[in-house]
């Protein structure tokens, strides 16, 4: 009966081993790593809240699209905008004064609004007026903006490394936050780094 009894938890606990295992794969595969100047920013992506653009955001990184694209829209107080691999770019074809108005060779995605709030850290898709116009564009939230709620999708949330984002440099608020002599994404990788 003990020998039994002992198999039976030796079966939980490497079920449950398993289980943990698979979560931190999981974990893993929504992991964005975004590398600063000043260190390393983690996002947690949200495929379940947004799908598609998670999907899409992990295609450019995995493609190195983020790598070296500047932070064109930077306003104290609300967000830090970046994403824009047609013109921000600092490496391949980098244009300041486009900008913020383009996107990628992919095509425009359909709205996936949620109920997540938007708060300090959260990671959101920027968009033209269309609701169906995010592409690859992203920002981060210094703060917690309630009127983004429902307007925009969220695809994750910042869970380390908010202190390098409250550094990168800001832009003029009375230019809708340009930023002259942006900083930008060194690199941005999806998943473990193996």
């Amino acid at each position: 009966m003990s020998i039994f009894r002992t198999a039976l938890m030796v079966a939980a606990v490497s079920s449950l081993s398993l289980a943990t295992l698979n979560v931190s794969w999981a974990d893993d595969a929504n992991t964005m790593t975004i590398k600063l100047k000043d260190g390393e920013v983690k996002v947690e992506l949200l495929p379940d809240l947004a799908p598609k653009h998670v999907e899409q955001i992990r295609a450019l990184a995995k493609e190195g699209a983020y790598d070296n694209v500047v932070f064109h829209r930077v306003i104290p107080g609300f967000m830090a905008q970046t994403g824009d691999v047609q013109y921000g770019n600092t490496e391949k074809g980098f244009n300041a004064r486009a900008a913020g108005t383009g996107g990628s060779t992919r095509p425009d995605l359909p709205a996936e609004f949620s109920k997540e709030p938007f708060v300090r850290g959260t990671v959101g898709m920027a968009r033209a007026q269309s609701p169906n116009s995010a592409n690859s564009q992203f920002f981060i939230m210094f703060t917690e903006y309630p009127s983004l709620n429902g307007q925009y999708t969220v695809v994750g949330k910042v869970t380390s490394g908010m202190d390098v984002v409250d550094k990168i440099k800001k832009g003029s608020e009375a230019d809708n936050g340009a930023v002259e002599n942006p900083d930008k994404m060194l690199k941005v990788t999806v998943g473990a780094k193996k």
